[in-house]
Formats: structure tokens, C-alpha cells, sequence
């Protein structure tokens, strides 16, 4: 029997990564440096999201024409400087990528985040030489919830269609965004999302991190 899954498509922070914590607290920072006073839950809930997404969230559209590309640049040298060197990889990353390869799967990488950040996060995990496919914010003009990211993701595993891949995400926006690409979505519950909105999202299974989804592939839609 031909396998259905030819292709698998991963978010990068809170998916593969245990970022989020980190990449909220950097908006809170930047946010507070600008004098709009965000706490850690509100703008943890938006991550996920990137910037482009996320400001209208806080900010009236008047201020984000005006300043959003400033905060956002604020923001992301913010993180680089005082939370990067914080973010681990999640358990069986690697061992997790070297068992879909090994099943013949192309894999990539889809994530809200700039280029050099997803550049710098490949070699953090060791997938580098794992990796097919890589789309980050650079590639894009929207980011999720848009499907933007994600149909990029999907050019560039041509001539693998939506109906043979297979999204792996944290959040309810990955899961939105898939969607809208005709895409399926496996969630995992390491980036704190609760398994409720998750569900309610459309993920079709649901895994607790990178190294659950490993132990339970075999019985997993991946392995369909």
C-alpha cells in the first residue's frame, strides 16, 4: 500500500522548540519600553502570531501604521540579545526528524519567525542536514493566522500536494492557518495551549512534544 503522508511541515517555536515563554516576555519588554502595558498571559496567548499579526492585537491601527515596524524591530533585537541564547530544543528533535527521514518523508520547516532566526534555530536543534524545506517571515507578507506561510511551504515541496502533507504546530493559529492552505494538523501540547483549543482549531491528533509524537508513530496519521 502506497503511504497517503509524503511530506511533513513543522512550526518551530513551541512545537520544536520551548520558546514562547521567552518570546512573550520579549514583547512585554518591548511593548513596556514604548509604554503600552501588556501582560505575560496576553501576549503569550498571541504567540504564534507574527508581528504584522500580533501589534493590532495591543495597538490601534493609527499607531501601527506609524510605529510597528519600529516596536517589531525593537522586539526582535530585544530577544536576540537577552533571550536567545535561552531556547532549548524540546526532547527527540533530532530523533524525531532522523525516524521521519528514515521513512522516506520530506520535511520542513515553517515558521512566523525572520530567516536568520529559523537559520540560527536549524543548527540549535542539529536538523540541518535533516531539513528539505525551510519558509520563515521573509518569504511571506502575512503570517499566521494566514495561510500565507504555509502555501509558500507547499511551493516549495512541489510537486507534493496539500493532500500529502501534514502540518505539526503548537497553537490554534497554526492549526487556522494550515487549514485555509487545505492542509491537515497534528498539535502538540509543549507550547501551553490548552488541548481545548487545539481541538477546536481542527488538529486531528493531538501529541504532548516531538518525542511523544515519536514513540507514538506508529499509530500516528503520519504513518498512514
Amino acid at each position: 500500500m502506497t503511504k497517503t503522508v509524503r511530506a511533513v511541515i513543522f512550526d518551530i517555536d513551541g512545537t520544536l522548540l520551548d520558546s514562547v515563554d521567552l518570546h512573550a516576555q520579549a514583547w512585554v519588554d518591548a511593548f513596556a519600553h514604548f509604554g503600552v502595558t501588556v501582560s505575560h498571559d496576553q501576549a503569550r496567548s498571541q504567540i504564534g502570531k507574527g508581528g504584522d499579526q500580533l501589534l493590532p492585537v495591543f495597538l490601534d491601527g493609527e499607531r501601527v501604521e506609524r510605529e510597528g515596524k519600529t516596536i517589531e524591530a525593537y522586539r526582535s533585537d530585544l530577544f536576540k540579545r537577552d533571550y536567545l541564547s535561552k531556547v532549548k530544543p524540546f526532547p527527540g528533535v533530532r530523533a524525531l526528524f532522523e525516524h521521519l527521514k528514515a521513512q522516506d518523508l520530506t520535511l520542513a520547516l515553517a515558521s512566523s519567525g525572520k530567516a536568520k532566526e529559523v537559520e540560527h534555530y536549524q543548527t540549535l536543534m542539529g536538523v540541518e542536514d535533516l531539513t528539505d524545506v525551510v519558509v520563515s517571515s521573509d518569504d511571506v507578507e502575512r503570517s499566521k493566522p494566514f495561510p500565507d506561510i504555509f502555501e509558500a511551504a507547499l511551493t516549495k515541496l512541489a510537486p507534493i500536494t496539500a493532500a500529502q502533507a501534514v502540518v505539526i504546530g503548537d497553537t490554534p493559529y497554526d492549526a487556522e492557518a494550515a487549514g485555509k492552505a487545505g492542509l491537515p494538523t497534528i498539535g502538540v501540547l509543549c507550547g501551553g495551549f490548552p488541548e481545548a483549543d487545539l481541538s477546536a482549531s481542527g488538529c486531528i491528533a493531538l501529541y504532548k512534544d516531538p518525542q511523544d509524537l515519536l514513540d507514538g508513530y506508529a499509530a500516528s496519521p503520519l504513518a498512514r
